[in-house]
């Protein structure tokens, strides 16, 4: 990791204008840069994600492509640092997610996956029910087949099923604040992004900026209905050789 530009938190004025490091930044000192405020008494939705130059959200239909290492790194370390992974059906598919190993740095232990899913169409095989020590929250609406649902429960899914049957981001949220779960952290996909900006119920933005120009039509980070547009607050950037990791606040 090369040096760290300018820190600012919502509670902070901007610490300097200067590197604070021209050193490679530990995993302390980089989870201090990426921990999420203190006394949260209701649920903080940090985004991730990584996007080429041109705005491509994925390579090959798979996000892997533009990483690299310190993309990685930090990837990891957000995963440490929050309670629960919130992410969509189809991200689930197309990464094959499977279940976290590492232990969260607030609880203890493995914080689980929440899919959000309309139809609970999963497939009870997949990695993240076969290739985890956390069950994984499924959280999905009255669409949802009881087949399907039972299929999901056998596999050992923890099932939320919501009252309606578009999932709204405040049913989400409101769900994940009941379970006592308030360090949220979204890994996408575009569309769950999108309905989150929609509702304006996303804090904080982790952005990586892949040196990459792709070629092709992959979407964006975000893709759904224009939402009103609302200003972002950069509160780091860390640069690793031609890499950028950029985190973006509210600007309330």
């Amino acid at each position: 990791m090369l040096p760290i530009w300018p820190l600012s938190r919502a509670d902070q004025e901007p610490l300097t204008q200067e590197p604070l490091t021209q050193e490679p930044l530990t995993d302390d000192e980089l989870a201090t840069v990426y921990a999420y405020p203190d006394r949260l008494d209701r649920p903080y939705l940090r985004a991730n994600f990584i996007s080429s130059l041109d705005g491509a959200a994925s390579l090959d239909g798979r996000t892997s492509g533009l990483g690299s290492a310190a993309d990685r790194r930090v990837f990891g370390l957000l995963r440490e640092l929050c309670e629960v992974i919130l992410v969509g059906a189809n991200t689930v598919r197309a990464e094959k997610y499977g279940g976290v190993r590492e232990p969260s740095r607030v609880t203890g232990s493995p914080p689980p996956i929440a899919v959000v899913t309309a139809t609970a169409r999963l497939d009870p095989n997949a990695p993240l029910f076969t290739n985890t020590s956390v069950p994984p929250l499924v959280l999905t609406g009255r669409r949802a087949a009881p087949a399907d649902l039972a299929r999901l429960r056998d596999a050992g899914a923890d099932l939320l099923i919501f009252d309606d049957d578009l999932l709204s981001p405040g049913s989400i949220v409101a769900a994940l604040r009941d379970r006592g779960l308030r360090r949220v952290l979204c890994e996408g996909g575009p569309r769950l992004f999108s309905q989150l900006l929609a509702a304006d119920a996303v804090d904080e933005l982790c952005l990586t900026i892949s040196p990459m120009l792709t070629v092709g039509d992959a979407g964006r980070i975000a893709s759904g209905a224009p939402t009103q547009p609302r200003a972002m607050r950069l509160a780091s950037a860390i640069a690793d050789q031609d890499m950028l990791l950029l985190r973006y606040l509210r600007d309330w």
